[in-house]
């Protein structure tokens, strides 16, 4: 081995010590701060919503609705026919195997983004008895299936699970 291959291969390996320290930093400034993290999943105890009732939470900014269907609201959902549907799809692809009763939806209508009625006691949960949307009128089942109006698609389901009986992480 000469010298002069000595140089190189030293200067060489200097050289990508030198990037790779100059990489670092310009690649962990990429990661997201505490703050994004933290709102990236939510938990929510679900323990205290009687069957028939939904709440509104707040995920990633957005609102968020828990419902606890009835076995009537269930029948009903599962006796629509999915082919009559506008964005087909049954009760059971939108909830977890064994969670029938639980849905846990996205609370922004898909039309243009308005937050549908329907949780609270006493809002209007238009014909279908699922949500309201005030804006244009779009009007969704029990499943949050749309049924009525200007909407494309039901409302979105986030990515969920269960960590006990009585909490679900929603992100």
């Amino acid at each position: 081995m000469r010298r002069r291959d000595f140089i190189y291969i030293a200067a060489t390996g200097a050289a990508g010590v030198g990037a790779a320290a100059a990489l670092v930093p310009l690649i962990s400034q990429m990661s997201p701060s505490a703050d994004v993290l933290a709102e990236a999943s939510t938990e929510i105890d679900i323990s205290a919503i009687q069957p028939g009732q939904a709440i509104k939470a707040v995920f990633r900014k957005q609102p968020l609705f828990v419902r606890n269907l009835t076995p009537k609201e269930i029948a009903e959902a599962d006796a629509v026919p999915v082919a009559s549907l506008r964005d087909p799809q049954t009760l059971e692809q939108r909830t977890k195997p064994g969670k029938t009763n639980w849905l846990i939806t996205m609370g922004v209508c898909t039309h243009l983004g308005c937050v549908p009625l329907g949780t609270a006691e006493g809002e209007n949960k238009g014909e279908f008895g699922g949500y309201f949307c005030p804006c244009h009128g779009s009007q969704y089942d029990t499943a949050a299936r749309i049924r009525k109006g200007p909407a494309p698609r039901n409302l979105e389901v986030p990515p969920y699970e269960f960590t006990s009986d009585t909490v679900v992480k929603i992100g």
